[in-house]
């Protein structure tokens, strides 16, 4: 199993999809949205992270869900407009540049989100019945236990699950790769986790 097969890197074409996508999932939408609806800055707000979860914090729902909306979606459009234009592999290619610009923007000095929006929707254009499955995984997670991180956790792990599942077995090698960086992207999460000391989905902590 190859994480990308048949990449024929001499074309350089896929530089072109990995400097769009990478574009594309840099925007912090999530710090854009809170100045502009005058919610202050997110960095001095509870964990300081620029994502949905951190937007709820403020006690906006409207802008929490806006955030995971555009997120989410600006991972998607990219995606669906790799696929469209260039094929599978140049698709697969730009859903992980896409979470790298989300975690890493360089706007912002590479302080970006965890990439748990734009993770589920990359998986969502990439194959609907995954990226279902995994925005099925994180709402049972979190409505049972109200902890986001948690439920980040379990989705992008249950994606390669998923992808063997439903026999998407040219995603195992990038769900893999996804699921690695949330899980390096919520180490802090973690160490909370195992301690016991998470805050709750809603906490302004």
């Amino acid at each position: 199993m190859t994480i990308f097969p048949q990449l024929d890197l001499s074309s350089g074409g896929f530089l072109i999809w990995i400097l769009v996508a990478y574009g594309l999932g840099s925007v912090p939408f999530g710090l854009i949205l809170a100045r502009l609806m005058g919610l202050g800055n997110l960095r001095s707000i509870g964990s300081g992270n620029i994502g949905a979860t951190n937007v709820l914090r403020t006690g906006n729902k409207i802008a929490a869900a806006l955030t995971l909306l555009l997120d989410g979606g600006k991972g998607a459009i990219a995606v669906l407009i790799a696929q469209s234009l260039s094929g599978e592999i140049a698709a697969q290619i730009t859903a992980l540049a896409a979470m790298l610009g989300h975690c890493y923007p360089v706007w912002i000095k590479f302080r970006g989100g965890k990439g748990v929006a734009t993770f589920l929707g990359v998986m969502l254009a990439l194959s609907p019945l995954i990226g279902m499955a995994c925005c099925a995984t994180w709402l049972v997670t979190a409505i049972l236990k109200r902890i986001s991180s948690l439920s980040a956790l379990l989705a992008a792990a249950a994606s390669v699950l998923w992808s063997i599942v439903f026999a998407q077995h040219s995603l195992i090698g990038l769900c893999l790769l996804l699921c690695i960086l949330i899980f390096w992207r919520h180490r802090a999460n973690i160490t909370r986790l195992l301690d016991g000391t998470e805050p709750k989905i809603g906490s302004k902590s």
